[in-house]
């Protein structure tokens, strides 16, 4: 088989979301964790020693991120199965392409503490309009020159400094990736780093829970006083030889596919303990009308087609709420889902987006400043609800938000599908393999 992408899969064109005709009957394999790939890379090339990455995802994102390390003069093999870092000293003057990644564009700046010169950094379009200032203003507290034009966002260049202080101040708000990005660096700097978030929200706290895990199976001490303070201590960083666990996040439109459609859909690789945001899912599922069982590493999700509106507070796992929300978007009955209002600094705003297509499709959706309301089928069920061509805003979410939904509606046609790739290459496939249908 050829590496040509599927029809209606690259850049402006539209791909036929296929249509659920029967109970699904599949057992699917997702790829590795986007947001673990990226901190072992990160660590490994911190590392006191060479380290093998099993298992890590090959997407954009991960290639991103391994050319970021590359730029700073990490040697990356990732010719094989199992990728090999051999991490060296960090070098500056150099260029680092974040595309639309957040984990390079907030992970990888306060590397540049431990470079011997200044690295700049820039991205896709849609990546200028991310939120950056509250990173760029703590490295400017850990003593770096930040040239960012006072924009806060990228383009920017971060020059490092002669000394380092022990303690920085951040605020959060709207990214988590901000303090994370501080602590996968910290136990490299003299004195380690202690790590203050300052604002009055903090999302997505298990992405932060799932940093301080991987720095202490790093051998790192990782200390919390506190909801809101992280003390690193400095060491070696020795992650030995590590492997990524499934992308539970990526699991989840699978999983939600079993409601929509009926049916059961398999799981296999699922972690009896993770500290990925997708761990929410089978309680959120099951609220919804879906039966969840765990047996051994596999998750099993089976349902009846009909799909229960639901009130959920998902700030502890804002990237999942895209697959929430397509659910909701075909719930009997009104559905609410607050805390989410950083998703405004994702790929794309999010919930701007899933208001404007939950009504492209002829649904009600609305959305406020932290949370999106759904109106639930229309009357006539989702036969009020019609097909359109519904837009990606070049955000890999969205377009499987969108797959979901034209499980059930027909004639919808995703715009781009191909962002997927982003996160999970061949998804496509993978949707209409869980159907029975071909590639």
């Amino acid at each position: 088989m050829s590496g040509a992408l599927p029809t209606g899969t690259g850049p402006g064109e539209a791909w036929d979301a296929p249509v659920a005709h029967r109970p699904l009957d599949a057992t699917v394999s997702v790829p590795g964790s986007k947001s673990l790939t990226n901190r072992h890379l990160v660590l490994a090339a911190l590392a006191a020693e060479p380290v093998t990455v099993r298992g890590g995802l090959r997407s954009r994102d991960s290639d991103l991120m391994i050319g970021a390390l590359r730029g700073l003069g990490i040697d990356v093999d990732d010719s094989g199965d199992d990728w090999r870092v051999t991490p060296g000293p960090i070098r500056g003057g150099t260029h680092v392409d974040c595309g639309l990644a957040g984990t390079v564009m907030r992970f990888v700046p306060p590397m540049v503490l431990l470079a011997d010169g200044p690295v700049s950094f820039d991205g896709d379009e849609g990546a200028r309009v991310r939120p950056m200032g509250p990173l760029l203003d703590a490295l400017r507290l850990l003593g770096a020159d930040v040239d960012d034009d006072d924009r806060g966002t990228l383009p920017f260049t971060v020059t490092p400094p002669a000394e380092v202080p022990d303690v920085v101040e951040v605020d959060a708000s709207s990214s988590s990736q901000f303090v994370t990005g501080l602590l996968l660096t910290a136990p490299r700097l003299p004195e380690g780093l202690t790590v203050r978030h300052t604002g009055a929200t903090l999302p997505s706290l298990p992405h932060i829970d799932m940093t301080c895990a991987t720095l202490r199976e790093a051998g790192i001490r990782v200390d919390q006083p506190d909801e809101r303070t992280w003390v690193v201590h400095p060491g070696e960083i020795r992650p030995g030889d590590v492997r990524v666990e499934p992308d539970l996040s990526n699991a989840g439109p699978f999983m939600a596919a079993a409601l929509v459609a009926g049916g059961t859909v398999r799981i296999p690789g699922w972690p009896v303990e993770t500290t990925q945001p997708g761990a929410y899912y089978p309680e959120l599922l099951t609220r919804m009308g879906a039966t969840c069982t765990l047996d051994g590493d596999v998750m099993t999700v089976t349902g009846d087609g009909t799909v229960r509106g639901i009130d959920a507070d998902l700030s502890p796992a804002g990237e999942i709420t895209p697959t929430i929300a397509a659910l909701c978007a075909v719930a009997q009955g009104p559905s609410r889902l607050t805390g989410i209002g950083h998703l405004r600094g994702h790929e794309t705003d999010r919930l701007a987006a899933l208001a404007a297509e939950v009504t492209r499709l002829g649904g009600a959706c609305t959305a406020d400043e932290a949370s999106l309301a759904f109106g639930g089928l229309p009357a006539d069920g989702v036969a009020g609800l019609h097909g359109a061509d519904m837009e990606t805003y070049h955000d890999h979410r969205m377009a499987t938000f969108a797959a979901i939904v034209g499980l059930a509606v027909p004639d919808v046609r995703v715009v781009n599908v191909g962002t997927t790739a982003k996160t999970m290459p061949g998804f496509p496939a993978m949707w209409r393999g869980m159907l029975g249908l071909d590639g």
